[in-house]
């Protein structure tokens, strides 16, 4: 049994990884779909596909999730399109369910006659990547305690913080 858990990652924080262990406490794999994977360098998606996917590899690692339950797969299409399901099928291994909140995807998917199921929102008042990405537009150094070790060394690397106040002050001209 496997299924697909779509999203931007726009960083991986927390809460994803709880969402991965629910998802493998109830599946034998899952397939973590990177969407908007040709996006980047914006306010809402400033990371690449090949940084989340990064994050994400690095973060389940050290999170102890075995690397044999999990695929990584970037979609280029945008989760929000109304199509996106059909190029999921082309580029997974087949599925049996989506784990999904987004009200598009949900229904999207049940269209298709796929079955969805919404996970926990594991502090999502908290952890969701829309409030680490304003922590770090707003200088706020506690972005750090919401996202895995993992995902803070890379975003430290990139130079994230900066990237995303860069892309503030030139989207303000």
């Amino acid at each position: 049994m496997r299924a697909v858990f779509p999203g931007r990652f726009q960083p991986f924080h927390y809460g994803h990884l709880e969402v991965v262990k629910w998802i493998l406490s109830r599946w034998d794999e899952v397939v973590i779909l990177v969407g908007s994977a040709a996006e980047s360098h914006t306010l809402v998606n400033p990371f690449t596909a090949g940084e989340r996917v990064e994050m994400i590899h690095e973060s389940l690692k050290w999170g102890g999730i075995d690397a044999r339950k999990y695929t990584i797969v970037p979609l280029l299409e945008n989760l929000e399109s109304l199509t996106w399901i059909s190029l999921v099928r082309e580029i997974t291994p087949s599925f049996d369910a989506i784990i999904a909140g987004n009200p598009l995807v949900k229904e999207v998917s049940k269209a298709w006659g796929i079955k969805v199921e919404a996970p926990p929102p594991f502090r999502r008042d908290v952890w969701n990547s829309t409030n680490v990405r304003r922590k770090m537009l707003k200088g706020e150094e506690d972005w750090r305690e919401l996202v895995p070790p993992p995902v803070v060394r890379i975003i430290e690397e990139i130079k994230g913080p900066i990237r995303i106040r860069e892309i503030a002050q030139s989207d303000r001209s």
